[in-house]
């Protein structure tokens, strides 16, 4: 049997870099189904939310800012705290980092393991890791929701529930009706939830829903740029959390092993949903962690390198 490469070592194509405006200051940076990076600019400064997986990759979103201006960055939002998502922050140099409690808790208690874990799924993703200088701290937390006043423009940023983490975070522009959901959201990308509350997850949505947003940043994805398309990420998303969660569940209540549960799961699946972004690489770990939940296992276990690589052995040979 052809053995599957692990995770996304064998994804080493160049995506499409698109720098799309979606309001008066407001971009999306996006790359083709890789991790996405939102820009507000403010009267004095700039805000990105999620900041590529290394300061060398970072250097394409400042690029990208100072290409529509030269204010400096003030403020870096972590979506969450996947390795891929935070640690080009120190490039932006920017004074205010902001993290939920939840994301800064997950950090301290996850966040070496994480890096490590991320590394070696996906090495495109992390290009000069070596420019890393570390875990990303944030050194703002908040609980439910901070707004943040870039002058004259008022950006929200909420916890709105567990999801796709226990510390996931949006930003909402409440008057241009843009909301950049992090990896809550995707758009014909494979959610990962190797992390998640899956449980929780369609509850949390459906706050997100209630925003009625005009505008969507996914985590990954192109941005949408219509009520519709908007509605549709947020129920489609809903949609592969719901069958795979349950798939995995109905497995778990036969007394199926997690091999056999995976396999059920990805026939159910694929006809639907095997054309999206890294779905070969997120099954895994999707079905891996909702056997646990369907299984009591309350919180998300830690991902390490050497986990990654029984778990993706153990279901594919």
């Amino acid at each position: 049997m052809h053995q599957k490469k692990f995770a996304s070592v064998g994804d080493i194509e160049e995506k499409k870099v698109t720098f799309k405006q979606l309001a008066e200051g407001v971009y999306a940076y996006t790359a083709e189904g890789d991790p996405n990076t939102g820009v507000i600019i403010g009267d004095d400064g700039v805000m990105v939310i999620d900041t590529q997986a290394t300061p060398v990759m970072a250097q394409g979103v400042l690029a990208a800012i100072r290409s529509v201006t030269d204010k400096p960055v003030t403020h870096v939002v972590l979506s969450h705290y996947h390795a891929v998502r935070v640690l080009g922050a120190s490039a932006y140099g920017a004074p205010a980092v902001i993290a939920s409690q939840g994301t800064h808790d997950l950090i301290v208690e996850r966040g070496q393991q994480d890096y490590a874990s991320e590394v070696g799924r996906f090495p495109r993703l992390f290009q000069a890791v070596e420019s890393v200088p570390g875990l990303t701290w944030p050194n703002i937390v908040f609980q439910d929701r901070l707004t943040v006043h870039l002058g004259s423009r008022r950006v929200e940023i909420l916890h709105p529930g567990r999801g796709h983490s226990k510390g996931d975070t949006v930003v909402w522009l409440p008057e241009e009706k843009v909301l950049f959901a992090g990896d809550l959201v995707e758009y014909s990308a494979t959610p990962y939830t190797g992390d998640a509350y899956l449980t929780d997850w369609p509850a949390t949505l459906d706050k997100l829903r209630a925003l009625k947003p005009a505008k969507l940043v996914p985590g990954r994805g192109e941005a949408l740029d219509s009520p519709e398309l908007c509605a549709r990420a947020i129920d489609e998303t809903q949609d592969f959390i719901a069958s795979m969660f349950g798939s995995v569940k109905d497995s778990v209540a036969k007394g199926l092993d997690l091999k056999a549960a995976f396999q059920t799961c990805r026939a159910a699946l694929q006809p639907r949903f095997g054309h999206w972004v890294i779905f070969e690489h997120c099954l895994p770990f999707d079905v891996s962690r909702a056997y646990d939940e369907a299984s009591g296992v309350k919180d998300p276990r830690i991902w390490t390198a050497e986990r990654d690589q029984a778990m993706w052995h153990a279901l594919q040979e």
